[in-house]
């Protein structure tokens, strides 16, 4: 496993053990800060993108048709 995975699984398994209470005010604040929002969203459209069946698309051209939908 590299070492990017190790960490991320880490923090991963931490997040999982917080209280609902703490998982949210950590997502608060996650979506609070503009440049980690902008991470998410552009994640949430690239597991969107997988599940489409068709012609293959670039990610800049995807995202140029559908963040607007997202935002």
């Amino acid at each position: 496993m590299k070492s990017e995975q190790s960490t991320a699984e880490v923090f991963f398994t931490a997040f999982k053990a917080l209280k609902t209470v703490e998982r949210k005010a950590f997502i608060g604040k996650v979506v609070s800060d503009p440049q980690l929002r902008e991470d998410l969203i552009d994640a949430a459209l690239i597991e969107e993108a997988k599940k489409i069946k068709g012609k293959s698309v670039g990610a800049k051209e995807y995202f140029s048709r559908n963040k607007k939908k997202v935002a």
